[in-house]
Parts: structure tokens; C-alpha cells; sequence
């Protein structure tokens, strides 16, 4: 396990030139004036141990990676905060969890060995799956989260049986694993290392099981876990590939055929698979290819993208609802008809905002998944 003294070294806190840069443009810095990126760094170099594993700033953070992508000296301010609370919740500091912890339950139950699900339900007569084959769909807990978040009016079930009609038009039957767990991200993020390994080390040892050569994933937190990692903690020998970049394959090759739709919309990339997977171009190929669809981009967009406002259903609070009402204001003013998002997420968080008393009409923009979009629009 990583100390927190290795972990200052390795994100190159101390290289901090104290010049505000990450302050300025962190999204929680923007309402909430206590929380600074800058403040954390220095603080960290300065203080005891104690001192920063006690300070409920460290999980403010919404890991966004804006702050390392604006950084002039390179410093990675989300694996400095991952480090911190790893050694915070040794000393039994959480973070507030939102939704009272239920989905951290959920995750953690999921760590049971004698553990059955019943998650397939979800699969009717016109998709095709297996439970072997050479490529595997990983869905996540989009089962789990159609149910927890079902009165936000959100139906994130509708992605996992997108992605497999994408796939099956595509020639593919994709292997579907009836006990799945959670890829484990957002115990990682909160500091439960225990449970992440757990969880990782399952859901390899029962893809191998299958055969699968290649997981794809809907989910941009799931592919940035197994991508990133798992890796460093297991083996992992098969491929993986977000289904982005797979669908900008598939038109580069001339795999897909779209029926025309006379629309205008605007685009979410999620931070982890914009930031810190820096996969920004292939959900936009995808988009372009729909005949008569126009993508008008956000005032700040790709790199410059502001996140959901909540991560790993932590911090989700009065500060979470300002970014939120913010970012969905600049989707609202492009003009666009629909707000296409690529995260489960980012679909619960914006649909929850837009729920609240305060929210205005000008904030208000119906939302809908890129894969449930894509796939309703293949010919």
C-alpha cells in the first residue's frame, strides 16, 4: 500500500508553485469558497498526517481532473486525493455518503463470496446473449441503479439493452455474466481499498471463465477501472474498449447505417472517459455520422468540460446543485433539443437537479443516453 509520503512524491505535490491555477477552474471551488485545490496541496506538504487524513476537505473533491489538466507543473491532484483516502479510512474517516449510503451497501454486499443475484431480468427475447464468446459486455450496475433511482424518472436499464442491440447488429452476441459485481470504482474513490480488491479480483477470475478476449463497457467509470485500475493491482489479459470507440470503428469500416434525425443537440463527456481517458473524439464520430443530426457544442466542452457535480455518491450537496443547474444552463442555451449524456451518473445527477424546487425553465432539457440514442437510430 501506498504511503502518503510516496504518494506526495509520486504526484509531485511538492513541484506546487502555489500560483491557483487548479482553484480556478475546480468546479466546487467556483460556490463552495472553504474547498481549494491549492489550499489541499500546500496543507498537505505542510501539516502533520493527522492533520490532512482528518480534514473533511479531502472529500469535497470530485476527482473531475480539471485541476491536472490546468496544473503548469504537472502535478496529478486525483491520485494525490485517491492516496489520502486510502490512509484517511484507516484511521476510520468516510466521507457523507449521499442516498444514505445505499449504494456503498449495495456495493459492499456485493463483496459477499456466497452472493446470488437475480440481475438478468433485463434481457428479453429480442437481444442476444451468451454466456461465453470471445467478446463480453460488462453492464455494471445499471440493474441496481434502474431500481435505486427509478423516481428520478431515469431508466439507465435502457443502456445495458442499447449497447447489446448495438452489438447484435454489429454481428456480435455478446457473453453476459449472470453474477456480475460492481467493477468496484466508486469504493476505490471513497477509500475502501479491501473491497475494490475484492470486487476486482472476482469479476477477473469470472471473465476469464467465459473466454472473453474483449470486455466492452457502457459505463466510462467501469472502463477507466479496468483500464486503469486493475491492472495495477491484478492481472488482466483481455482487452478492453469503450463502446464509443467501438461504434467509430465500426463506421470507419462501414458497419452502420443510421435512418436520418432532424435534430439539434449538445454533448456531456463525462470525466472519466473525457479527462482522464482523453477519449473525446469517437462519441463526437459517432454523433457526426446520423444524417441531418447537428452537435452544437457547450460554451466549455471536451477538455474544458464541467462534471455531473457528485462522484462516487459522495459530496452531493448544496455546492453539487449549483454545478448542476450551471452546466445544464450552458446545455440549455446552445439551443439543443436533447442533452445526449454518456455516463449513468451524469443521467441521475442532471435529471435530479432538474427535479428540484429551485430549478428553473432555463435549465430544463430532456436528456438521453448516446447509446439509446444510437441505437434507436440504426436502420
Amino acid at each position: 500500500m501506498i504511503s502518503l509520503k510516496s504518494a506526495i512524491k509520486n504526484s509531485k505535490a511538492y513541484l506546487c508553485l502555489e500560483c491557483g491555477k487548479c482553484t480556478s477552474v475546480c468546479p466546487v471551488s467556483k460556490f463552495n469558497k472553504g474547498f481549494s485545490p491549492r489550499v489541499l496541496v500546500n496543507r498537505t506538504l505542510r501539516y502533520s498526517e493527522n492533520d490532512i487524513l482528518t480534514n473533511k476537505n479531502i472529500w469535497a473533491c470530485l476527482t473531475c481532473a480539471m485541476c491536472d489538466l490546468r496544473c503548469p507543473a504537472d502535478i496529478a491532484y486525483i491520485d494525490l486525493t485517491q492516496a489520502t483516502r486510502l490512509e484517511a479510512q484507516k484511521l476510520g474517516e468516510e466521507a457523507i455518503c449521499s442516498h444514505g449510503g445505499a449504494a456503498q451497501a449495495m456495493m459492499r454486499i456485493m463483496t459477499a463470496t456466497n452472493l446470488q443475484q437475480k440481475r438478468m431480468d433485463w434481457v428479453d427475447n429480442d437481444l442476444k446473449v451468451a454466456e461465453k464468446g470471445e467478446v463480453l459486455y460488462f453492464v455494471g450496475c445499471l440493474p441496481h441503479f434502474d431500481i435505486l433511482f427509478s423516481d428520478k424518472g431515469v431508466h439507465t436499464i435502457r443502456n445495458a439493452k442499447s449497447s447489446v442491440k448495438i452489438l447484435n447488429y454489429l454481428g456480435i452476441t455478446p457473453a453476459v455474466m449472470p453474477q456480475e459485481r460492481c467493477c468496484g470504482h466508486d469504493l476505490l474513490w471513497s477509500g475502501d481499498m479491501e473491497n475494490f480488491k475484492k470486487l476486482a479480483e472476482y469479476n477477473i477470475n469470472e471473465i476469464k471463465k467465459t473466454g472473453a478476449k474483449k470486455v466492452v463497457f457502457s459505463c466510462p467509470e467501469g472502463y477507466r477501472t479496468f483500464k486503469i485500475d486493475y491492472p495495477k493491482y491484478f492481472d488482466v489479459d483481455f482487452e478492453v474498449q469503450h463502446i464509443t470507440e467501438l461504434l467509430r470503428d465500426a463506421i470507419n469500416e462501414g458497419k452502420l447505417k443510421f435512418r436520418e434525425i432532424d435534430k439539434v443537440i449538445t454533448f456531456q463527456d463525462p470525466c472519466r472517459l473525457g479527462r482522464h481517458l482523453g477519449i473525446y473524439d469517437a462519441p463526437r464520430k459517432v454523433l457526426s455520422s446520423i444524417q441531418k443530426l447537428k452537435l452544437t457544442e457547450m460554451q466549455r466542452s471536451k477538455k474544458r468540460a464541467v462534471c455531473c457535480g457528485v462522484s462516487a455518491w459522495m459530496n452531493c450537496s448544496f455546492y453539487s446543485k449549483r454545478i448542476q443547474m450551471l452546466r445544464l444552463k450552458e446545455a440549455k442555451e446552445t439551443g439543443a433539443e436533447l442533452f445526449v449524456l454518456s455516463c449513468p451518473k451524469c443521467e441521475i445527477h442532471f435529471n435530479c437537479a432538474m427535479k428540484e424546487e429551485e430549478a428553473r425553465d432555463d435549465i430544463k432539457i430532456p436528456t438521453e443516453q448516446l447509446v439509446t440514442f444510437v441505437a434507436d437510430a440504426l436502420t
